[in-house]
């Protein structure tokens, strides 16, 4: 979708450029678009494109072009594009955070009354609308970071509705505007993660100040005045120094806000009495289920020496920050400019959130308080959405049937005290603690602050920062009953599985770790450090956790078909098509290959095997188990040096000779899981021949010889074209390099597998579907089910409790067959290691 379709972007651009070239910022990407308009339109110094010119970035069932018969200037929300049926934008973007914009402005045209459409709007990887209706103009602002090439913003209908746009914009942002780790509003502790998060902007206000416009904005935003959101205005006064403002190298630029908002301010009206004592405050609405990052921007625009102003401010009647004095953030410069981040510790109960500034007690001869604007910015929450609507496209969340879980909202005094005294015991006894690879051997709940690393070298979020994913441990128990026995379906050192249903009907499955285990913690944290950053519709979904009471609870979706290998062998399910066995392959390599490429880092998995592969009811394939996984190497790097670990027969062997962890290790385990799914049999199976017990070494042999045919699946005979077996095989063969660098990426591999679908399902001229045997894979020479004694006994050498590999000596672990209700006695039992 390169040069060709974008190129007549050129132009614009350079027109894009010289309009920012006046405030500093030059947008990479800079797309604009008028939409329904046959002509261009500039607005405040910006040129909207004619949607005719931009009509090649859209696919649409319907061209419904629409223009209003309002008497008014031209402008972007005098026409609009209609849809009838699902519909798409695609950008050619730099990699980045960008700023969405999508302008509504409805009216009548022919049978369309846009003020009653309703419809959603979503990006590959979030939910921006759902269920969207407006009457009146709007616009929506949303910051995304987009970790691929192509941006896809796609409009679709409620039901029998449509959907419409008056004009959009897709723009680059400064890398260096949202950095950093926010601190965690009225509680210790950073929120870690807030490059992966898409956020809209709810409220952005100029305090003191009149409105700005896109066009004395460096980066086209829009500031409110703060007289509708103050609570008592009457105790307050505005206060302008526009000139005085001082951007110190380091702090804040005239990106992070313009000159008009920090030369502006509202300050406390103490009217010179220095008994002066009360708070200053505004009230914001928003929606609850969210969680809000909160932007506070501070110029000491008041004072007339340092060190004169010291005050506090609230987030929510709870301390933010005490006897702050800004001058001295920022090395003894008066009036600089600085900012200051937060984010809201869970998902909000109430509609409302209230900023407070008010006098310290440090300087009483004067007491005041400044603020000099405010950004209130929504989350998107665990299912990657940012509105409350059920609207969940394909590569968002992992079911439709999900449904926003209850969230904890808060906690009493008393038990953050008591997380507190046990975040301290884990911090006193962490090494006491440890084994040789640094597992953690006592049972001790997760901090509420600060970062920990598990033994994998993984840094792990601070559990406040993941806490819209918490659940209350009264919840777990509703959903499985009190943890009821009949409830059970699986047990392993970890501890037991439990089948569960939440209030609103979601089905999950409920992994609960048991208080006497010495194992589990550093996977437990790795799951939901991995898993609350990762959102896609083939990997596995977390749908929250619980750590109250001591309680290590992961609450996972129910995946109804179980592992892909209960289908493959020792379970008696009915066999699985060549297609259908593709699908699964294509699948899984889709959830591998975004861990690998869908962050700054990668994510490596460690432990691919078809027993981590779920399939849910429609047989759709999902990654799980990230209890191993390991962030990748950084940029400068060609690998992580760590310890092995893994599952035996699925293991690289570069890995294990040299203990150098790269992407890589994931291609060769999925190379075997592909043989695996060609000949349905256990990766090690020791009751048969010798040179048959190792799967890959034995279909690597056939392969090698172009005699692929003879190990395939028995019930495969007569059923896959030469054409597609050779491809799969020969992927396959790369897959299992011996050196990693020989390997192919997974998005190679996604690719080859995507091309074996495709040459199975070719008709060949002269075929017919009744008559096709001349074009598959004949009579299977070799027959191994006499050798299969129907379970699977593979050998793990040196498994920790869980089946992985830990350098350590042979063992046998038997595997028994794999039942649909043990689909989750896998992620946790020793058989499914």
């Amino acid at each position: 979708m390169g040069g060709e379709k974008f190129g007549f972007f050129t132009w614009v651009s350079s027109i894009s450029c010289l309009i920012c070239l006046c405030h500093g910022y030059v947008p990479v990407n800079n797309y604009l678009i008028n939409c329904g308009s046959p002509t261009n339109v500039t607005v405040t110094g910006r040129v909207f494109i004619s949607d005719k010119l931009t009509s090649n970035l859209l696919k649409s069932p319907s061209e419904i072009l629409a223009a209003s018969n309002r008497n008014s200037v031209s402008d972007i929300y005098q026409t609009a594009r209609i849809f009838t049926g699902i519909s798409k934008y695609t950008f050619s973007v730099a990699r980045g955070r960008h700023w969405i914009r999508l302008h509504f402005s409805p009216f009548q045209y022919l049978n369309f009354e846009m003020g009653s459409a309703k419809f959603s709007v979503s990006s590959q990887t979030h939910v921006l609308l759902s269920d969207f209706t407006t009457k009146s103009r709007v616009m929506k602002e949303y910051s995304l970071n987009v970790a691929t090439d192509i941006l896809e913003l796609t409009f679709t209908p409620s039901g029998n509705s449509f959907a419409f746009v008056n004009a959009l914009e897709v723009v680059s942002v400064p890398d260096t505007l949202l950095n950093g780790d926010p601190s965690l509003a009225g509680r210790p502790g950073r929120f870690q993660g807030l490059s992966l998060q898409a956020l809209e902007t709810v409220h952005r206000v100029n305090m003191g100040g009149p409105r700005v416009t896109p066009s004395n904005d460096t980066l086209s935003r829009i500031w409110e005045p703060d007289s509708e959101f103050l609570v008592e205005k009457n105790l307050v006064k505005s206060v302008s120094k526009i000139a005085s403002v001082d951007y110190v190298p380091g702090f804040a630029t005239e990106d992070t806000a313009p000159r008009t908002v920090y030369g502006t301010c509202t300050e406390m009206n103490s009217a010179d009495n220095p008994s002066s004592n009360f708070n200053v405050t505004w009230e914001f609405d928003v929606d609850t289920g969210f969680q809000y990052f909160l932007r506070f921007h501070f110029c000491d625009i008041v004072s007339k020496a340092l060190n004169q102003l010291y005050f506090n401010l609230y987030v929510d009647s709870m301390m933010g920050v005490e006897n702050l004095d800004l001058s001295s953030y920022l090395s003894n410069t008066l009036a600089g400019a600085y900012v200051m981040d937060y984010v809201t510790g869970s998902a909000k109960s109430t509609n409302r959130i209230r900023v407070s500034i008010g006098p310290s007690t440090v300087h009483s001869d004067y007491p005041t308080a400044i603020l000099n604007g405010l950004e209130i910015m929504k989350m998107n929450n665990s299912k990657g959405q940012l509105s409350t609507g059920t609207f969940l496209p394909a590569g968002v969340s992992s079911s439709t049937t999900k449904k926003n879980v209850g969230m904890i909202v808060g906690a009493t005094v008393g038990s953050l005290l008591a997380l507190v005294v046990f975040g301290g015991f884990f911090l006193l006894f962490k090494k006491r603690g440890r084994g040789q690879d640094g597992d953690s051997k006592t049972w001790i709940p997760l901090c509420t602050s600060g970062t920990a690393s598990d033994s994998n070298g993984t840094t792990i979020t601070s559990i406040a920062s993941n806490s819209s994913y918490r659940i209350p441990l009264v919840a777990v128990k509703e959903a499985t009953n009190s943890f009821d026995q009949s409830r059970e379906i699986g047990v392993g050192g970890f501890g037991k599985v439990y089948r569960g249903e939440l209030q609103d009907g979601t089905k999950v499955a409920v992994k609960r770790g048991n208080p006497k285990s010495q194992q589990g913690l550093a996977e437990f944290r790795t799951e939901i450090e991995m898993l609350s950053q990762f959102r896609h519709r083939h990997l596995v979904s977390l749908i929250g956790y619980c750590d109250e009471n001591n309680e290590m609870i992961l609450i996972y979706e129910y995946m109804e078909k179980g592992t892909l290998r209960s289908h493959l062998y020792g379970s008696g399910l009915p066999s699985l098509s060549w297609k259908e066995r593709l699908e699964i392959c294509i699948g899984a390599a889709r959830g591998l290959h975004y861990l690998h490429t869908g962050d700054s880092k990668p994510v490596i998995h460690r432990d691919v095997k078809s027993a981590n592969i779920l399939l849910d009811a429609s047989l759709m394939a999902k990654v799980a188990d990230f209890g191993l996984s390991k962030t990748g190497p950084e940029i400068d790097q060609t690998h992580v040096s760590t310890a092995v670990k893994g599952s035996f027969g699925y293991l690289d062997p570069e890995y294990f000779r040299r203990q150098q962890l790269t992407e890589k290790s994931d291609v060769y385990s999925f190379g075997v899981v592909m043989f695996e799914v060609l000949c349905a049999r256990p990766v090690i199976d020791p009751t048969l021949p010798r040179e048959m017990v190792n799967l890959a070494e034995w279909s690597m042999k056939w392969q090698k010889k172009g005699q692929l045919e003879h190990v395939i699946d028995e019930s495969l005979r007569g059923k896959i074209r030469p054409d597609s077996l050779r491809k799969f095989g020969e992927t396959g063969e790369k897959c299992l390099a011996d050196y990693g660098v020989d390997r192919p990426s997974m998005g190679d591999v996604l690719w080859n597998l995507e091309y074996a679908l495709q040459l199975q399902e070719t008709v060949v001229d002269g075929d017919t579907e009744e008559d096709n045997s001349t074009n598959m894979i004949g009579e299977l020479p070799l027959r191994f089910s006499d050798y299969n004694n129907q379970g699977d006994t593979s050998v793990n050498v040196g498994v920790d409790r869980e089946g992985r590999f830990e350098d350590e000596e042979s063992s046998v672990d038997d595997l028994s067959g794999v039942s649909m209700s043990k689909v989750f006695s896998q992620l946790v039992k020793s058989e499914g290691r």
